[in-house]
């Protein structure tokens, strides 16, 4: 019987029916405790007497609940009413795959972007040991931001289950026993028509008739009766997709195909994999992405030493199963190591001699230097040039360097540029501020990229300024004619962000973007491609093309980081294959250091109230396309995963945080400690990188912008559902803090001053004693003092500030237990009046290699 209007479910009161299937019926509910919408998913009471059929819906409550990813409807709740069972779910808006395909097939990118949202959603299942069983359109729902979700576990089958007693396990498995069919025709996998037992790669059959669909715009497998269908999955391979699309690639085709095999030892063996293969044809901007090296990206490395001592053995090995599968025409690429020390490269350039090749590194905790080596020799040689970093080799044999490198922010490094002959002499100061530069073919001028009161600017000759942008700009390379030169834009502030073009009518223009991460970069000796070393998942950089016309192809992965330095003489590439982890420490009161890391790059944002909790973002491998915000407990106990984002602020009852999601513009959410995620509304504003609540409250102040406007500061009612409304004057930026009374914030104005904003209005006041070049770590309870310092120091030095006398004194020295590979510590933030503090380190341990004969 149908569920009225008003009906209560415990706390949850029906709105409206949703639809109904063979597992029950749905309905909207309003969830009276927590304030929000829901779905409520009822057995009817009739079937509810059914004991298979409510096994079943109970083992799709269990099976959903014990999942948590962005591919896969959470659940909040399960209960019982009138003999009614009934499960509680986030309320999606949006249509099914079902629906999306009645208009025929999808176009290429889209689909690929579903299919691979579709694959993280199985892999994350399938993880942890659930087979769906029924996968189809109709339980993949689309929501309107294009996000896939997963419905219906109903049928799932837990592969793998922690210890239990019999007599439950017994429970969980006897609808899924071999000899029993279940599933849909249509999507079914031939071991599941035969009623044989199955595992994941059932999933990924259905998911290959799914992908098919897609594609073709008709079913993989179709008879006029549901016994011809199953004949079909049996006997019939589907006709090609070449054939019913002709922008179908061979390689897209092979996915499909390979998804599609009758026997599951021949078909991939788990999503993960499928997922690998689907994110190298999205990336390469034309769904045929030419063989890529290596195997899947690694949530975790091993050891450091291990790492290190072991890279050359897996390189050869990676690239000898590479090209193997390649066919015998294709010979292996030659790798050649080049370093052999334990530290960091970087800055490296094939000489003009075409033998030697000179490079930046320091080793073992050692300041930087630059030295010289070639492929005949393992030995290096130092250039005596101390604290100082290679830009550029000119080929007259002339040097450009950056001398006394700083930090300035995440990844920029600041310093002065010089000049200094190959063969030996003294450095030749030309201008401060500079980021990166390169000399034209004949040696006579530079490009550079110079840090000013504007932000970063391309500069090409020396004071001609051709692009500027608020944010790090880097890995500037002039073309092989002399006409162009591109670079790396980096809008958000970290290393993501795109490939830029400098024409020589002046046009600044993309050739590729939507990096997580993108650094390095040279030029194609014909000019007519440019090589970088990008991701748009994960952390790990591998070797891409592009084409002046934006075509993007892969060249090379590898399972670990890898940086483009040149590209020589002979097709010699020189490459850095690197260890990276951010290391994450935190001091709570009475207590020493403790390491709290989770993944490969976690980025600590806020320590909760009585400190038990830290809340950090992971934007490496660990945290996926999105980057992911976790609650770290302080006991060292694992995670808690709260949901997509980069990490913002936790609130000081404990019960929510706030994430930014990057797009276009950026999103921003609420992340209820417990209870599924929400978007702010933010209207036309962009979002920026700090967002913080004010104490004791659920009000949110932001940086951001609006189009054709500058960075202001921003306060939005969580609860009430407002947009936001700006507090500060146009040009304040740089939200630093929130007094402890929530009267003032803590920012910049145009000027880059620091200033103590009233948030109710009102003129400002002006922090005095704070040098240019330091930055604001905390607040202290009085909401006079603070706690400051220059970013990039090591040790970290850290100062009590009188804001209003000016006043300071050292209040303590931080600094990584191990040095090396490290440069400084960041994201510093000093809590509860100077009692806790945490803070990250970056490491990064790399090797320098030649490699020939990737094409």
């Amino acid at each position: 019987m149908a569920l009225t209007v008003g009906t209560k479910l415990g706390p949850y009161e029906i709105q409206s029916p949703l639809g109904a299937g063979g597992m029950g019926e749905v309905y909207r509910a309003r969830d009276s405790r927590l304030k929000r919408d829901v779905a409520v998913k009822v057995l009817p009471q009739a079937l509810s007497a059914d004991v298979d059929r409510l096994r079943r819906f109970e083992q799709e409550a269990l099976a959903t609940a014990a999942l948590n990813h962005p591919n896969i409807l959470a659940v909040f709740d399960i209960g019982a009413s009138a003999g009614a069972p009934y499960v509680v779910s986030e309320l999606l808006e949006g249509e099914t795959l079902r629906e999306r395909l009645r208009g025929g097939a999808m176009p290429l990118r889209k689909a690929l972007d579903y299919a691979l949202q579709i694959a993280h959603g199985l892999a994350a299942a399938h993880e942890k040991g659930i087979v769906h069983r029924d996968l189809k359109p109709e339980n993949l729902f689309l929501t309107k931001d294009g996000r896939v979700k997963i419905l219906d576990f109903g049928l799932a089958k837990l592969t793998q289950v922690e210890p239990v007693t019999q007599t439950s396990l017994a429970t969980m498995t006897h609808a899924t026993d071999a000899g029993v069919v279940l599933g849909t025709a249509g999507y079914m996998s031939p071991e599941q028509v035969r009623g044989l037992a199955v595992d994941a790669r059932s999933d990924i059959f259905s998911f290959g008739a799914i992908l098919y669909e897609m594609l073709a715009g008709k079913r993989a497998f179709h008879g006029n009766t549901a016994a011809d269908t199953m004949s079909a999955i049996l006997k019939e391979e589907p006709q090609d997709l070449t054939g019913t699309n002709r922008n179908i690639s061979p390689a897209l085709e092979r996915i499909v195909q390979h998804c599609l095999e009758k026997n599951p030892e021949q078909r991939f063996h788990s999503a993960r994999d499928v997922a690998f293969d689907l994110e190298m044809l999205s990336t390469s901007g034309s769904g045929s992405a030419k063989a890529v090296l290596g195997v899947n990206p690694r949530h975790r490395r091993v050891a450091v030493d291990l790492a290190v001592g072991l890279v050359l053995a897996a390189l050869v090995f990676i690239a000898g199963r590479f090209f193997g599968a390649r066919g015998a025409a294709s010979a292996a690429p030659e790798i050649h190591q080049l370093t052999f020390r334990r530290g960091r490269v970087g800055g490296a350039r094939f000489a003009p001699d075409g033998q030697t090749v000179v490079y930046t590194a320091a080793w073992e905790g050692s300041p930087r230097g630059i030295f010289t080596t070639s492929e005949q020799s393992p030995e290096s040689r130092s250039l005596d040039i101390k604290d100082a970093e290679l830009l550029a080799i000119s080929s007259t044999g002339e040097m450009a360097i950056k001398q006394h490198p700083h930090n300035q922010g995440a990844f920029a490094r600041l310093g002065t540029l010089a000049t200094v002959p190959l063969s030996g002499g003294s450095p030749r100061a030309l201008l401060e501020d500079v980021e990166a530069a390169d000399w034209s073919p004949d040696g006579s001028k530079m490009a550079l990229v110079q840090h000013t009161v504007d932000g970063y600017s391309l500069q090409y000759p020396i004071g001609k300024t051709w692009f500027t942008a608020p944010t790090w700009v880097s890995h500037v390379r002039i073309s092989p004619s002399g006409d162009r030169v591109a670079f790396e834009n980096h809008p958000f502030g970290g290393d993501e962000g795109s490939v830029m073009v400098l024409e020589k009518s002046g046009k600044v223009r993309e050739v590729s973007t939507g990096w997580l991460t993108v650094q390095g970069l040279a030029w194609a000796p014909d000019e007519a491609e440019i090589w970088f070393t990008g991701t748009r998942v994960g952390a790990n950089r591998a070797l891409y093309a592009v084409t002046l016309s934006g075509k993007e192809r892969v060249v090379a992965r590898i399972p670990g980081c890898l940086t483009l330095w040149d590209l020589g003489s002979g097709g010699r590439v020189l490459m850095t294959e690197g260890y990276e982890r951010a290391v994450m420490m935190a001091v709570l009161p009475g207590a020493n250091e403790r390491d709290l890391s989770w993944f490969d790059y976690g980025v600590p944002s806020a320590l909760s109230s009585d400190g038990k909790s830290l809340l950090l973002g992971e934007v490496g491998e660990g945290g996926g396309a999105h980057y992911t915000t976790y609650l770290r407990p302080t006991d060292g106990s694992p995670a808690i995963r709260l949901g997509d984002g980069q990490s913002a602020d936790l609130s000081s009852d404990g019960k929510y945080a706030i994430s930014r999601v990057m797009s276009y513009p950026n999103k921003m959410y609420l992340l209820p400690t417990q209870g599924a995620p929400r978007q702010l509304p933010t209207g036309a504003i962009n979002p920026g990188v700090v967002a913080l609540f004010v104490s004791g409250t659920h009000t949110i102040l932001f940086d951001g912008n609006e189009p054709g406007h500058k960075s202001r500061i921003y306060l939005l009612d969580a609860d009430s559902g407002a947009l936001p409304r700006a507090v500060v004057p146009e040009g304040v930026h740089g939200l630093a803090g929130i007094t402890s009374d929530g009267n003032f914030l803590l920012a910049r104005n145009e000027k880059h001053e620091p200033m103590f904003y009233p948030i109710a209005g009102g003129s400002p006041k002006a922090v005095q004693g704070l040098q240019p070049d330091e930055q604001i770590f905390g607040i202290a309870r009085d909401n006079r003092n603070l706690f400051v310092g220059r970013s990039g120091d090591l040790p970290q030095k850290l100062y009590r500030l009188d804001s209003a006398s000016g006043e300071r004194q050292l209040w303590k020295e931080i600094e990584p237990p191990d040095r090396t590979g490290t440069d400084t510590v960041g994201n510093l933030r000093v809590v509860q009046d100077g009692n806790a503090y945490f803070y990250s380190y970056f490491r990064s341990l790399s090797e320098l290699f030649v490699f020939r004969g990737l094409r």
